[in-house]
């Protein structure tokens, strides 16, 4: 599906991920110049400007509103446009880049700037977990822990992340659970308990590697404690799209689902962390909102994030070794 674009407003925000996002405006503005399209940029200054902003366009009559950060600059983003005639553009600038990825947006700059400008338009689900929306994964237990740690540091990247990985699990002990899925319900230990709209955390892990983020459907993943021996296999299985063959998982799909904890802690919205209650309803929002995507074969678009992913890892040791990053982070919840 096409869209006739006609004014686009740019929300970038300038402390996400690593290196600099000067030229973005620049590049953006030399299609829109071509296409006699008006273009606003616009800065985030803190954590929840990204949504006001784009609020802001949508009631201003922006046609295409384009996400330049992380994970939480898009959630913030694609928030403001549900249910919008408005498209959601991403230029990926984060760490996981769990969306653009999940939908085969390049990580190069120029060629996500060429996936906007071809206007191939795909709708996509949203998810809620309690009133909170997220559109790739939420949970509880080690990823929540994760990503609440994650949030504390200076530097982002995927070096940064295996460290708190690392550190994170030597002490980390799994909480019980219940978890209701209709008339079924789950109750125990749990290393984690994941709920994908799309099949990835980011950085190509795959959490729920059947998940479709079209189907209107969560697919729900449930990682027993397990033993440190595993914790390879488990690793292999999670960056090849197998770890639902593991023994330690359980997985489900359903509409909606609630997630009951012992007590209020932690739990992530697309890699963020937030304060969670005790119980938690998760629901799908289907069709809800409209985003720029790459006209793309699965095979293609797998070629293309191993590609990426060889530049990206690269370029994160680089600048994590010479300390020449931006030494900053997404601080959008």
């Amino acid at each position: 599906m096409a869209k006739e674009i006609k004014n686009i407003c740019v929300i970038i925000n300038p402390i996400s991920g690593v290196g600099t996002k000067e030229k973005i405006p620049d590049i953006i503005a030399s299609y829109c110049t071509d296409k006699e399209i008006a273009l606003t940029v616009l800065h985030t200054e803190y954590g929840g400007h990204a949504k006001a902003l784009a609020e802001q366009a949508c009631n201003d009559g922006a046609d295409c509103v384009i996400a330049v950060g992380g994970d939480g600059t898009v959630n913030e983003v694609a928030q403001s446009l549900l249910y919008s005639d408005a498209v959601l553009g991403i230029i990926p600038k984060g760490s996981g880049n769990g969306l653009a990825r999940e939908l085969g947006i390049p990580l190069d700059v120029r060629q996500a700037v060429d996936v906007i400008f071809s206007n191939n338009v795909m709708t996509i689900d949203a998810c809620k977990a309690n009133d909170r929306i997220f559109f790739c994964t939420c949970g509880v237990g080690f990823d929540a822990a994760i990503s609440e740690e994650f949030a504390k540091e200076k530097r982002r990247g995927s070096l940064t992340y295996i460290k708190n990985v690392v550190e994170k699990y030597l002490d980390y002990k799994p909480e019980v659970y219940e978890l209701q899925i209709g008339e079924n319900t789950f109750k125990g230990k749990a290393f984690l308990i994941a709920c994908a709209n799309g099949s990835q955390y980011g950085n190509n892990a795959y959490i729920a590697p059947h998940a479709d983020i079209c189907d209107g459907q969560i697919d729900i993943t449930i990682l027993s404690p397990f033993k440190a021996f595993d914790i390879g296999g488990l690793a292999i299985q999670l960056f090849t799209k197998t770890i639902d063959k593991n023994s330690k998982i359980k997985t489900f799909r359903a509409k909606s689902a609630q997630i009951i904890l012992q007590k209020a802690g932690v739990m992530h919205i697309d890699g963020e962390p937030v304060v969670a209650p005790e119980e938690i309803n998760i629901s799908v929002l289907c069709g809800a909102i409209k985003v720029f995507a790459p006209v793309s074969t699965p095979f293609a678009q797998d070629l293309q994030r191993h590609i990426n992913d060889v530049f990206r890892f690269f370029e994160e040791r680089f600048l994590y070794l010479t300390g020449s990053d931006s030494g900053a982070k997404d601080k959008s919840p």
